[in-house]
């Protein structure tokens, strides 16, 4: 007895590899042009695009789509490397914001070119004005 439908199955599997294969290929022109991983991009653009350019841990998971214990392993690297620091929540000692520092929004700033080239290169060039605007309609349904 089948319990989906061969289309069903279809798009869960090619969705699922289109965006590996996106992602390997938008990583290895990011690479190519000497920059970090391109999810060290992800977090400082989640930052940069938060208020006051901070974040909860928690939030930024959601942001990232990525486990706790990988987001908390990717912050620890981009402490270490200067581009985000810990802050303590000044209502509740307990808690804490991720921040971007100014060496992180200087590196967000100086990776964008190269990252809007590759998702250019590899997504956007794909497809028609047209395709984009259906399925970015089509991926909004599904989000929903």
């Amino acid at each position: 007895m089948r319990l989906l439908c061969p289309h069903t199955e279809a798009i869960w599997t090619r969705l699922a590899r289109v965006e590996q294969a996106l992602l390997t290929r938008i990583e290895a022109d990011v690479k190519a042009a000497g920059f970090p991983p391109i999810v060290w991009y992800d977090v400082l653009i989640s930052l940069a695009n938060a208020p006051g350019g901070r974040a909860r841990p928690l939030d930024l998971e959601r942001t990232m789509l990525l486990p706790q214990y990988a987001t908390s392993r990717l912050v620890d690297r981009l402490e270490q490397a200067g581009l985000v620091e810990r802050q303590t929540c000044p209502t509740d000692g307990r808690g804490q914001f991720i921040a971007i520092t100014p060496e992180g929004r200087k590196l967000q700033k100086k990776m964008w070119p190269t990252c809007a080239a590759a998702i250019e290169r590899h997504l956007g060039s794909k497809l028609s004005v047209d395709e984009r605007i259906q399925l970015r309609g089509l991926l909004e349904k599904l989000l929903s």
